[in-house]
């Protein structure tokens, strides 16, 4: 007689840069293992790839694809996965900022963490009186191979970044999509910009939306207050 399946409950969420509405179920104990092991490993390559297969299994809602969403996206949805799967709360160590030594343990409630909306974020970029261009953002895999890969220069790897996230070039008349160039021709297109142009599409990467929390440490050896902002998935499980 084959022993009983056990249901996981179901929650729902909202994707932060679609605004869908998602199911999803905490994620198991085998899943939790593979996580475990991908944390181990400190690699940051196999980390993301677990936290993606694991994202896979648990969000029951058809047609998300893990690959196309944004880095702050994949964030967000494991933050929340996490949180229904092994506690509300996570502790995190503190360095304050007036020694830079003293470090405090301070536990973060999962459901005060969100995304933080810059009021002057814009995808769309406009080049010139004719000339408009979208931006779309870069996925997990994107941010890794950006932040992290070795034997590239940072020009180059910075280029690439952008010329893989530029999702439409038009005007009034015309329509370039990202999959219509080719990746010598986005390069080259990139290239011809002025310097105020391209100070927009930098300024597009540094004010995307980011996990965000704010806290207020006390150093118990200074007895100095210290505001402490914590940005990114990482910085809550560190």
């Amino acid at each position: 007689m084959p022993l009983p399946k056990i249901s996981a409950p179901t929650f729902e969420l909202t994707i932060p840069s679609t605004g869908k509405n998602i199911r999803y179920r905490p994620f198991l104990v085998k899943e939790e293992k593979v996580l475990v092991i991908a944390m181990e490993s400190n690699d940051l390559k196999q980390i993301a790839r677990a936290v993606k297969d694991v994202l896979s299994a648990c969000i029951l809602t058809r047609g998300v694809k893990i690959d196309s969403l944004s880095t702050f996206d994949i964030e967000y949805l494991f933050l929340n996965v996490r949180g229904k799967s092994v506690g509300e709360s996570v502790e995190v160590l503190i360095t304050c900022p007036d020694d830079g030594v003293t470090q405090v343990p301070v536990t973060v409630f999962l459901d005060e963490i969100e995304i933080k909306h810059d009021p002057e974020h814009s995808q769309e970029i406009t080049l010139d009186d004719t000339l408009k261009m979208k931006m779309k953002y870069p996925s997990l895999d994107q941010f890794i191979k950006q932040n992290f890969s070795v034997g590239d220069n940072e020009y180059e790897k910075s280029f690439e970044m952008i010329a893989s996230c530029i999702d439409v070039i038009y005007n009034e008349e015309e329509t370039w999509t990202h999959e219509d160039c080719t990746k010598k021709e986005l390069n080259e297109f990139l290239e011809q910009l002025g310097s105020r142009q391209f100070k927009q599409i930098e300024s597009f990467f540094a004010t995307m939306p980011k996990l965000y929390h704010e806290l207020t440490v006390t150093n118990p050896k200074t007895e100095v207050e210290n505001t402490i902002v914590l940005e990114g998935l990482a910085s809550f499980f560190s």
